[in-house]
Order: structure tokens, then C-alpha cells, then sequence
């Protein structure tokens, strides 16, 4: 089968990183883009998820808050904001 060459632009930090981790993985920067073009047209879509939704740091913080609070026996929980707002003035 013949070959072909492509070329592509990105970002040098990028590519240095990029480079730094294929080379941990065995692979050279050339074979890693063509397992990830061979898996995307094996299995007919990008081989990873695309999202917009990841948390930054805070947020994935307070979620991992809420989630202990949640499981938390002694933690208040309020049905109303206003409810809250009371708890909260009782404590002053």
C-alpha cells in the first residue's frame, strides 16, 4: 500500500507535549495520528468524547462538596431559601 504525506499546524507547546507523551507510549508522533485516523474510520466517529461541559477546578470542587454533604447524616438541609435565610439569622 503507498503512503502519503500530510501536514499539519499546531501550536509548538502542543506538539512538544504531545510528542513528550507519544514517545513515553512507544509511539512517534506520525504513528500516533495514524492509530487515531484508523480508529476513528473503524469505528465511524471522533474515538473519544467532544464536550463543552468539563468543570474547572472550583466547580468540580463544589460538586464534590455537595456530594459529601449529601451523604452527610448531620448536614441541614433547607426546603426553601427562605428557610435557610431564618436558620441563619437564628444562628446570629
Amino acid at each position: 500500500m503507498s503512503t502519503k504525506n500530510v501536514t499539519i499546524r499546531m501550536d509548538e507547546e502542543l506538539k512538544e507535549a504531545s510528542e513528550k507523551l507519544f514517545k513515553a507510549l512507544g509511539f512517534n508522533m506520525s504513528t500516533a495520528i495514524t492509530a487515531f485516523v484508523k480508529q476513528a474510520v473503524r469505528e465511524q466517529r471522533i474515538p473519544f468524547e467532544l464536550s463543552l461541559n468539563v468543570p474547572n477546578a472550583e466547580t468540580h470542587y463544589a460538586i464534590l462538596e455537595s456530594e459529601r454533604l449529601i451523604k452527610d447524616p448531620k448536614s441541614k438541609r433547607f426546603m426553601s431559601i427562605d428557610k435557610l435565610i431564618k436558620d441563619l439569622d437564628d444562628e446570629i
